[in-house]
């Protein structure tokens, strides 16, 4: 495999892509995808055979003529981790590599223990999951991640994260260096959410996933690419400031932001000060969805709030489809309604003249499901390909 160089490399990427994706399953498919000819199709794909990364499935239908064999992605090659990473909770997927799921587990954690603790628990439940499978741990070929904070995708180090108390500047590729020989891909959990949301979205090539839960972020995916700015920021509009709030402090140091004035927490800070028994966003969903008019009121404020940023973003970067998810997601009636409101009035009318606001697909399942798409797209890229057939 040595003797593959960059263009070709580039080139196997791209079919073996296409393959992934259902774009094109077989050889004829992917000429006329790619405007190769066939003998040069049928060299690149008989190279990912032979290393182990593509299998001749069963014969496709034809018109006349022998049927061509379909090409698949071959399971056994390898196994892909998806880690979603929130304030509370863990959830770990082991796929194959062709995105089936072959494990799955969820834990309850503090992100605020610091980067070792967590870590080490994702590592114990991965662990399980390869025994649970007949699985290795050589048999790991990505690690994909997400954190509920700014993370330099590059490094795959946290940056700042406001949530996320002794993680500043922690490696995390780093842990997991000595147990597996697999790259580590390490990015905001609001990312991974709008990629895999992406993903089960037919004809939408700009999304917004604005998540609202304890806190607000917002992941663009692009003509299809997730977009994540110069350095990784793209995205953070949780720290948007809204006019006349700004004697309202938020954690990142300043005062004012979207996300100190409609964020699930400061719900709870409002509702509490106003006498009610609230503690977590949870119990915020719970007294707006029986009716409490104080908590529908708040709730109806920070889609109000929320809404005049999007409004912003939507003329900005004009996206097909907005999707809302969170835990305040849930209260479509409310919040959903008074974005949908404030954006339709506000933004420009080009901008919203093919626009859809929605709720999540995934809900819970979104950051796992992108990570997973997120370490499958890196395996399958000229680098990816490099490294997997190199070890082949």
């Amino acid at each position: 495999m040595s003797t593959i160089d960059a263009r070709q490399y580039a080139v196997l990427s791209e079919v073996a892509r296409l393959v992934a994706s259902g774009a094109a399953g077989t050889r004829s498919a992917l000429a006329t995808a790619t405007g190769m000819s066939r003998a040069t199709v049928s060299q690149r794909v008989d190279t990912l055979i032979g290393a182990g990364l593509l299998l001749d499935g069963e014969p496709a239908g034809a018109a006349r003529g022998r049927p061509p064999l379909t090409l698949r992605l071959n399971p056994l090659t390898g196994a892909v981790v998806a880690v979603d990473l929130g304030a509370t909770h863990c959830r770990v997927l082991l796929t194959d590599l062709g995105g089936a799921p072959l494990a799955e587990t969820a834990a309850s954690i503090g992100i605020g223990e610091g980067p070792v603790p967590i870590l080490t628990r994702v590592d114990t439940l991965l662990r399980a999951l390869l025994e649970q499978c007949g699985r290795k741990t050589s048999d790991v070929r990505a690690i994909s991640l997400g954190v509920p904070g700014p993370v330099d995708f590059a490094t795959g180090t946290p940056v700042r994260p406001p949530i996320m108390p002794g993680w500043d500047g922690y490696p995390i590729p780093s842990f997991f260096a000595d147990g597996y020989d697999a790259p580590v891909l390490v990015d905001n959990d609001v990312n991974l959410m709008a990629l895999g949301e992406y993903a089960h979205r037919e004809a939408v090539r700009h999304l917004l996933y604005v998540k609202v839960g304890t806190g607000i972020g917002c992941g663009i995916v692009s003509g299809g690419e997730l977009h994540r700015g110069a350095s990784g920021a793209a995205g953070d509009i949780g720290h948007v400031r809204v006019p006349g709030h700004e004697d309202v402090p938020c954690h990142c140091g300043n005062t004012g932001c979207i996300e100190a004035v409609a964020s699930g927490g400061a719900l709870v800070a409002a509702l509490r000060e106003a006498g009610c028994d609230v503690l977590t966003t949870r119990d915020v969903v719970r007294l707006s969805s029986e009716g409490n008019a104080l908590a529908r009121r708040q709730v109806r404020l920070a889609g109000q709030r929320l809404g005049e940023v999007l409004a912003t973003a939507v003329s900005f970067h004009n996206p097909d489809l907005i999707v809302l998810g969170g835990s305040l997601a849930e209260l479509h009636e409310d919040l959903l309604a008074e974005i949908r409101g404030v954006v339709y009035r506000r933004a420009l009318p080009l901008a919203t003249r093919s626009l859809a606001i929605e709720t999540s697909l995934l809900a819970g399942r979104a950051g796992v499901e992108g990570a997973g798409r997120l370490a499958l797209r890196h395996l399958l890229s000229p680098t990816g390909l490099a490294r997997l057939l190199g070890d082949g």
